[in-house]
């Protein structure tokens, strides 16, 4: 990350309002780049998921992006996992009082046996 990009997101994040608001969607930003990453190291484009699993590139873009309104289901999100070898890992963890830094526990990815 850049120096002034950095500078920009301290300054932005010692606001209240902001910080409450980048931690509401902390988790799935993390999750959208989990599954980011996954997609890279498969060696797959958008288009290649798409084919593997019946639906169409614009279907995957809308996963993978933080919209709320496109809300994969877990189905959708299991045949997203197996495209690229992997499964999807769902786990409940008790919450806890939120720390500074410390993220909640988000649905995982992981790469299948």
């Amino acid at each position: 990350m850049s120096s002034t990009l950095r500078r920009f997101k301290t300054r932005a994040l010692a606001r209240p309002d902001v910080k409450k608001a980048y931690d509401d969607v902390a988790d799935e930003f993390a999750f959208i780049d989990e599954i980011l990453k996954a997609r890279a190291e498969a060696g797959l484009t958008q288009a290649d998921v798409a084919a593997r699993i019946g639906t169409t590139q614009s279907a995957i873009a809308r996963l993978e992006s933080a919209e709320p309104r496109h809300s994969p289901s877990l189905a959708t999100l299991q045949k997203y996992a197996k495209a690229l070898g992997y499964k999807v890992e769902i786990r409940l963890v008790k919450q806890g009082p939120r720390r500074r830094g410390v993220r909640q526990a988000k649905p995982r990815i992981h790469r299948s046996a």
